[in-house]
């Protein structure tokens, strides 16, 4: 027959055991690095993913190895042609070794605030050998590129890889946008103003050149009016000449006519005449005589 005391010393050895065993047990996970440490001191690195064992007084410290975003604070900088920006930059990186990592820095935190003081410096470097359109407009990829390259050599001292850097924005500081933008509006202006002077003076001498045409174009076509109407007044006269010689008794008749037509038109103008006078010799018969000068050869 089994003692009690033996089995609960048996239950207290199995727990012990089982105490030992999961304390020599580590999980790594696919996203990080574990460094096992032995009384403070770094041992060992695991990187494999999966089930490990440590002796029971070793502790372990996980390390992450994804991408690690950095937002570095709007900083100030001065570009070469003394223009000051206002850039708010990024960086991306990883801990590439989980060591030195450890040994040097020794927390995600603390990696941070170091890259932080970095990532200004290199920032402050390169954009001060460049100047603002370099900055804005230019170069902007290729000085990202070397703000990276000096950020990964100064950063690789503490086990971790810049993988990449970016420049959100490079703008000049608010008093120094308004101040650029008004120059920028005053010279808009005045380009404005010359514009529209030029134009003025251009309309001007365009109207001006029109109005000259014009005035040439009404004289020639007066001079040639009044040739057309000289010809056609004398081609008039010459057919009344020709007229009158070969029939003179028709041509007064004629004249007669139209001074009718002329001199009696229906308006507010009115005259006094004779009924024998010699306005109104064709009143009396087509031969143009009055009837008492006919009657007097009669009598």
């Amino acid at each position: 027959m089994r003692s009690p005391v033996t089995g609960i010393v048996s239950l207290i050895i199995l727990f012990i055991v089982l105490a030992v065993g999961y304390s020599s047990l580590f999980t790594v996970q696919q996203t990080e690095q574990t460094i096992v440490l032995q009384f403070g001191r770094p041992v060992d690195v695991v990187t494999a993913p999966g089930l490990h064992f440590k002796a029971p007084w070793n502790s372990v410290i996980k390390i992450d190895k994804r991408i690690l975003d950095l937002e570095n604070p709007s900083q100030e900088a001065i570009a070469s042609d003394q223009k000051r920006l206002v850039v708010d930059a990024f960086a991306r990186y990883r801990i590439k070794d989980a060591l030195r990592f450890y040994q040097s820095i020794g927390s995600i935190q603390a990696a941070n605030v170091q890259l932080t003081t970095l990532l200004n410096a290199a920032l402050r470097r390169v954009l001060g050998e460049v100047t603002f359109i370099n900055v804005v407009r230019d170069d902007r990829e290729k000085l990202m590129q070397r703000i990276r390259d000096q950020l990964d050599r100064e950063a690789d001292g503490y086990g971790i890889e810049v993988v990449d850097v970016r420049i959100r924005r490079a703008d000049l500081p608010e008093q120094n946008s308004q101040a650029v933008y008004q120059r920028m509006k005053t010279e808009r202006e005045r380009e404005a103003a010359e514009f529209r002077a030029q134009g003025g003076q251009k309309a001007q001498e365009i109207k001006s050149k029109a109005d000259r045409e014009a005035t040439v174009i009404v004289a020639e076509a007066n001079s040639a009016a009044d040739q057309t109407r000289g010809a056609g007044d004398a081609e008039r006269n010459r057919l009344f000449a020709e007229a009158y010689g070969k029939d003179p008794d028709f041509f007064a008749f004629y004249r007669s006519m139209t001074a009718y037509e002329n001199g009696l038109r229906s308006n507010d103008t009115r005259f006094l005449l004779r009924p024998d006078s010699d306005f109104f010799r064709f009143f009396g018969g087509a031969n143009g005589k009055l009837p008492e000068a006919a009657a007097a050869p009669k009598q």
